[in-house]
């Protein structure tokens, strides 16, 4: 019996004190929800930045309410913390004081502003009102100095983005005028539905979009209300909108692209800074209104061209005298940006590829200068940066041609404009004497039968001397299939990586990487033999390419490309002798004798009185080798001595239109 209640005043004894544990546990967490003043002034804070300035009214007490009501407190705080668009507020508490029935609070806040990064120490007092903490607002709540007398204004002064130029220093984007088309309301016909359906189908612009501009609250009868900016030139566009009451045309200071399509790719466009833009970029000087580089040369030298806005963010008196300033930032205009281009060569490949979907590099072959990059067809940057029409996007969009896609950025096929590599790799490597004549091997052959059905194919056959030289000149893919099995996989994969691929080009403009198979190996016998002639995995930028053939051209170094303009440039080589001297000179001549010796594959682009090299290469862009529905690719790499011009082209599609052929009559005007 003893033992018995023994047990039971254990077993309550435990559940007396398992209650106690969870009084006092529940009181412990009853506490840690209680609201602290602290907590109280950072919700405060933390609403400014998600605008929810009711929400703010909401947290301050029942005295501060009866000195400014909810409008005009919402309408303070609105104006003041957007007009300098504060964004990144936060407070670090550095101390509470408990005075009666109040706390006061010191804290340090920080946030990002028009004008740079604000800091600065204020004190705040919180109040309990029954069971809640309320703010004792006051204007010195948003600024230590700020009364309710006082006004924060924000100025700014709009900086010069940085011009553009080519070589010659002729603009190829900058500050110009163009024509900001508008309505005024007041003057509008009677016909206002009819008139406004007429303006949206010209300009390309939603008519409901055209409604909310002109029915804003701040639009007056006489008020001028721009609803799009077009080109100065688009004179028969402003002749029609003319026509309709109520438009009004003014001039107006924009980015503009004198020459349109044929630098659009080049250059890319501006456009003003996107949400996701800020929030990334904000801490280095941007604001909701700045203009940004989106793409090409204007993106790509941001940190140039932009210029940084001076702003001045003030505090000023009832009397408008200035009061203290908050923050400051000096007006910095940006730079100009000299490029090696030379726009007539630039607008004259253009002209002839325009209708093309292609890719062309010219290069200064002594200094490595580009000094044309294209890529065909396009967009006109003009449009971008004045604002594009849903019906002009979508069409770009749609476009089969891909107009949007940046040719020279990507890889390609070389086909056989890849053979003279091939050539330089295997003398390099001791696997090759150019002098060597491999005999004939008809149009059709494989190694052995290992390779099952699969055989490397060529176009002639072109007599019983089968050497360097004469591949080259009749472009036989049997040869150069041949050379890659010599050389061997392991040992071509080497010396590729050695002239640059599998890796990014040292210069502003971000390109794909040239390739040659899966991690950087050659699998199989039989792709070998196809790298040999620019086709199994092979792919290659057309930058890049235009550095390799430098090697050609200046002993064996392959040049660095440069877009950047610099007077009395010099050479910087890239890969220091990326093939042996004697080498580079090889393959140099056997290039001019491509274009010289009458069964050249390039003979029809010979000009008299110039030495012209180059060779031509046409890719076969297949599902597998029976497919005989697939495209070609026609490459011409070509250079003119008198010139130190070297052209780097390729065109798609050229199944049907003679291949690679077909470039040469346009390369040849480009030279003459």
């Amino acid at each position: 019996m003893k033992k018995l209640n023994k047990k039971k005043i254990i077993i309550l004894v435990s559940i007396v004190a398992l209650v106690i544990l969870t009084i006092i546990g529940i009181i412990v967490f009853i506490k840690s929800r209680k609201p602290k003043p602290e907590n109280e002034l950072k919700k405060y804070f933390s609403y400014i930045e998600e605008q929810k300035y009711e929400e703010m009214y909401n947290t301050i007490s029942t005295k501060s309410k009866q000195e400014i009501s909810k409008e005009d407190f919402i309408k303070r705080n609105k104006n003041i913390y957007e007009g300098i668009e504060a964004t990144n507020i936060s407070i670090d508490i550095l101390e509470t004081t408990k005075k009666e029935d109040k706390t006061v609070i010191k804290y340090n806040l920080n946030m990002y502003t028009l004008a740079g990064k604000v800091s600065f120490e204020n004190t705040a007092t919180i109040v309990q009102e029954e069971k809640e903490y309320k703010l004792n607002w006051l204007s010195k709540d948003i600024f230590p100095k700020l009364t309710s007398d006082d006004k924060v204004k924000a100025k700014s002064v709009t900086s010069k983005r940085g011009k553009i130029l080519d070589r010659n220093g002729i603009m190829l984007a900058g500050e110009g005028i163009a024509s900001s088309v508008g309505i005024v309301p007041g003057k509008m016909s009677e016909n206002k539905e009819q008139d406004i359906s007429k303006i949206s189908e010209l300009l390309g612009i939603p008519q409901e979009n055209i409604k909310k501009q002109i029915n804003a609250s701040y639009v007056k009868e006489d008020t001028f209300v721009p609803i799009k900016t077009v080109t100065k030139d688009a004179t028969e566009l402003k002749e029609n909108l003319l026509k309709i009451k109520g438009i009004k045309i003014i001039d107006t200071k924009t980015r503009i692209y004198p020459y349109g399509q044929k630098t659009s790719h080049l250059l890319g466009y501006v456009q003003q800074i996107s949400a996701e833009e800020l929030k990334e970029l904000e801490q280095e000087g941007y604001s909701s209104n700045s203009i940004i580089g989106k793409s090409g040369i204007e993106k790509q030298y941001e940190d140039k061209l932009r210029g940084i806005d001076g702003t001045e963010i003030i505090i000023v008196d009832n009397k408008g005298n200035t009061k203290q300033t908050i923050a400051q930032t000096e007006l910095k205009d940006g730079e100009d940006v000299k490029l090696t281009i030379d726009v007539k060569l630039q607008a004259k490949i253009y002209d002839q590829f325009s209708k093309d979907k292609s890719t062309h590099v010219a290069m200064n072959y002594k200094t490595g200068e580009i000094l044309a990059l294209v890529s065909t067809p396009t967009f006109n940057s003009n449009d971008f940066t004045l604002g594009m029409s849903t019906n002009t996007w979508n069409a770009l969009k749609e476009d089969e041609q891909k107009p949007l896609y940046n040719r020279f950025l990507a890889t390609y096929a070389p086909g056989s404009s890849f053979k003279p590599v091939i050539g330089a790799i295997g003398i390099d490597t001791n696997s090759l004497n150019p002098e060597e004549n491999f005999g004939r091997s008809g149009t059709s052959w494989q190694k052995d039968t290992s390779w099952g059905p699969y055989k490397v194919t060529t176009l002639k056959e072109y007599g019983d001397t089968v050497n360097l030289r004469t591949a080259l000149i009749n472009s036989d893919n049997i040869y150069f299939a041949k050379v890659a099995l010599k050389i061997g996989a392991q040992n071509l994969a080497d010396n590729l990586l050695k002239i640059g691929f599998d890796e990014s080009l040292p210069i502003r403009i971000t390109t794909s990487k040239s390739t040659f198979g899966q991690s950087n190996k050659i699998e199989k016998e039989t792709e070998l033999a196809d790298t040999g002639y620019g086709q199994g995995k092979v792919l290659v930028n057309p930058i890049h390419m235009a550095s390799i053939y430098t090697a050609f051209l200046n002993n064996g170094n392959m040049l660095l490309p440069n877009i950047e303009y610099k007077e009395n440039a010099e050479a910087q080589i890239w890969k220091n002798n990326a093939f042996k001297e004697s080498t580079s000179n090889e393959i140099k001549s056997d290039l001019i004798q491509i274009v010289e010796d009458e069964n050249g594959t390039a003979h029809s682009v010979k000009i008299s009185g110039k030495t012209i090299g180059g060779k031509t290469g046409t890719a076969e862009i297949k599902d597998s080798k029976e497919d005989e529905n697939g495209t070609e690719l026609g490459w011409f790499n070509s250079f003119c001595e008198d010139k130190n011009l070297l052209i780097i082209s390729m065109v798609e599609d050229v199944k049907d239109r003679g291949g690679s052929h077909y470039l040469l009559p346009k390369i040849k005007a480009i030279y003459q």
